[in-house]
């Protein structure tokens, strides 16, 4: 088995780091701040179409070039903080004899820093972060990291653990089980919209995918 993680809201605790540093862009557009519920029950990709469902309107290539790089300026700002049972679980993957990567959208530059900053790099034997502009979906980025894995043939091995629609619906496009957890960026009843598998801790996601794959090797 092969599990690809994601990043933000799954490995990196940065749900409130997301709420602050999308805050901290609204009042230029006239928007007031949010709070951390309505961030998650509210929150979807691109991060332009965010803030068209918070302000009511769409925004300009300008404005949403400018909030773009405050929000991540802002997030880079922040200590990156693991969420609490990651380090162990990492372990156990691999411990267990199975092989791990980390695939996200955040920037590949920001991506590398922050996982050496938060010393869990060995663990990994591919990351792979954006590397061209923002508001894309994960699938044609998953296929191209499995491609690079030497995984292509293989997606029915792999696991894809994150906390978006788009996770799973990456994973399932590419012939991967996709488990989402509803500790991250996304509120559970957003998550469990589409009929994908959701568990209500990281740990948990892992079991349960775990349990899907040896389900479906034996079909």
């Amino acid at each position: 088995m092969h599990v690809v993680w994601d990043w933000n809201g799954t490995i990196k605790d940065d749900l409130d780091d997301h709420v602050a540093a999308l805050n901290a862009t609204l009042p230029a557009l006239g928007s007031a701040p949010i709070d951390r519920d309505t961030y998650r029950a509210e929150r979807i990709l691109p991060l332009s179409a965010f803030y068209a469902l918070l302000l009511g309107r769409e925004i300009t290539e300008q404005e949403r070039a400018s909030s773009d790089a405050a929000f991540l300026e802002h997030l880079r700002a922040r200590p990156v903080r693991l969420h609490g049972r990651a380090v162990e679980l990492l372990s156990l993957v691999q411990e267990s004899g199975h092989t791990q990567s980390l695939l996200s959208l955040c920037p590949h530059d920001t991506l590398v820093r922050e996982v050496k900053e938060a010393g869990v790099e060995h663990f990994f034997t591919r990351i792979d972060g954006r590397t061209g502009p923002s508001g894309g979906s994960k699938a044609a980025p998953l296929a191209a990291h499995l491609n690079a894995l030497g995984l292509t043939g293989r997606e029915h091995r792999v696991l894809v653990i994150g906390d978006s629609l788009d996770d799973a619906d990456a994973a399932y496009v590419n012939g991967a089980i996709g488990v989402l957890h509803s500790e991250g960026l996304h509120h559970r009843d957003r998550l469990a919209e589409d009929g994908y598998p959701v568990a209500g801790t990281l740990a948990d996601a892992l079991v349960l995918g775990c349990q899907l794959i040896r389900y479906r090797a034996l079909l």
